[in-house]
């Protein structure tokens, strides 16, 4: 009974999740219940919470985290100063000759958004808000609009420079430094945010390449659900080239100057990310959208996440503190040590049970609790950290977009007007579920879409 006890420990943390406790608190606050009752039981040593100051001092201490607050900052101040709104009416003005054009519009700055935002919430709220009541009203059916949608915004998941990828990144960079130590490696090659933003770079546009050529699909066998901007509506829309340059150009040049600098080798991901927060202040300026009341929003709102970025982190080191002193990760790795299919069977298992979480967890647990613990078991078999860390970015994804519990589902349904049923919305992300899952097999099959990139600039 006593080896399932980090089982129960994780099974315990997931049950206190699903009663609606806060996630922080509810990981610290198990693994301090579970470390209570093995200390008076003998079963814990309470040694091992005497590690606890120093790995909240390390966190605090780590200056790749720091990049988060700055690139919600800049994904805040781009929605908030209504540039993503501009961009949207520019993009669909553009593409709105064509059917299916609007729906390449929502998914261009869907990409664009998540790319600098990195929340999977926040971008689908968005574009919910601004364009799910234009491609209604234009006649799209219900379920593409819904679909492209929810697809476009957990791009961020992917697409570099986001969130998602600089916690990832710093989390595989820790787990492949110790899978080579628990090797008798003791001078370790390293991984870095910017490797895994290389990885993450052709698959992301790969993704979106086939979410438009799915739409352009649908305009050519279903035009009648993805039809074009009226031309009265077209002809209202004055000097386009001006349009485009003032509202494509900026964003577009701040996110290149961004994910550039760091791909390039010339800033780290936290200089390039302070860079995309100027840059984006500056853009709100020229726009004349900055005020004051902007500006304290808009740091209102990066407080928030990013409080509850790090508190999460907190939790979750005390949690997987104590799940390693039960001895869980000798567990784990007994377990997927003698799975049949060897290192292709254990990646299977991992890969569904990350998708299984990621219908309960936000990818922010699911990184700082479960990626630890199964990626140096993982690594240590001889996978490429980064073809690693981009599959469980593009699991997370599909993870998010599947019903019935998908985030972006969700996320969605609380904007969405109340003519569109949640059957729609279902239905209409299945298309792209099926998208997902085939990059996914691609991915497995082909290594080399995440490795090639990375290897080239950097090898």
């Amino acid at each position: 009974m006593i080896e399932y006890l980090p089982l129960l420990l994780f099974v315990g943390a997931i049950f206190v999740l699903l009663l609606g406790y806060s996630v922080a608190f509810s990981l610290a606050g198990t693994g301090l219940i579970f470390a209570a009752i093995g200390i008076m039981t003998g079963h814990f040593e309470a040694s091992f919470l005497e590690a606890v100051p120093n790995r909240l001092f390390g966190i605090m201490n780590n200056s790749v985290l720091i990049a988060v607050p700055l690139f919600v900052f800049m994904g805040v101040m781009l929605e908030k100063s209504k540039i993503a709104e501009e961009l949207l009416d520019t993009m669909s003005a553009l593409f709105g000759p064509m059917r299916g054009g609007l729906g390449i519009s929502v998914t261009v700055v869907g990409m664009l958004l998540a790319a600098s935002t990195g929340i999977v919430g926040a971008t689908v709220v968005t574009m919910g808000l601004l364009s799910l009541p234009t491609m209604l009203r234009r006649g799209y059916d219900p379920k593409v609009a819904t679909g492209v949608i929810c697809a476009s915004g957990t791009l961020g998941q992917i697409i570099p420079p986001s969130i998602v990828l600089v916690l990832l990144g710093d989390v595989i960079s820790s787990a492949y430094q110790q899978a080579q130590l628990d090797q008798g490696i003791y001078s370790p090659e390293t991984v870095t945010v910017g490797d895994l933003f290389l990885g993450a770079l052709l698959p992301g546009l790969l993704l979106v390449a086939a979410y438009i050529a799915y739409l352009i699909f649908k305009a050519i066998f279903h035009p009648d659900t993805v039809p074009a901007i009226p031309k009265e509506e077209r002809d209202a829309m004055d000097n386009m080239f001006k349009r485009v340059i003032s509202a494509l150009l900026p964003p577009v040049f701040l996110v290149g100057l961004v994910l550039g600098s760091i791909l390039g080798g010339w800033a780290t991901p936290t200089e390039a990310a302070s860079v995309g927060a100027v840059g984006a202040m500056v853009l709100a300026m020229v726009r004349r959208c900055f005020t004051l009341s902007i500006l304290k929003e808009v740091m209102r709102t990066t407080t928030q996440v990013s409080s509850m970025v790090f508190i999460i982190l907190v939790g979750a080191s005390i949690f997987s503190l104590v799940f390693r002193g039960y001895g869980g990760d000798d567990l784990v790795r007994q377990f997927l040590s003698n799975l049949p299919g060897g290192v292709f069977g254990a990646v299977a298992l991992v890969m569904l049970v990350i998708f299984l979480l990621g219908f309960f967890l936000d990818f922010i647990e699911i990184t700082f609790v479960v990626v630890p613990i199964v990626a140096p078991i993982l690594l240590a078999m001889g996978l490429d950290p980064v073809w690693l860390g981009v599959m469980i970015a593009l699991n997370l994804q599909t993870s998010f977009l599947t019903p019935p519990f998908g985030f972006a589902l969700f996320y969605l349904r609380g904007v969405a007007p109340e003519s569109i049923s949640t059957m729609q919305i279902y239905r209409g992300v299945i298309p792209f579920i099926m998208i997902q899952l085939v990059a996914l097999m691609a991915l497995a099959q082909w290594p080399a879409l995440a490795t090639w990139l990375p290897n080239l600039v950097y090898g």
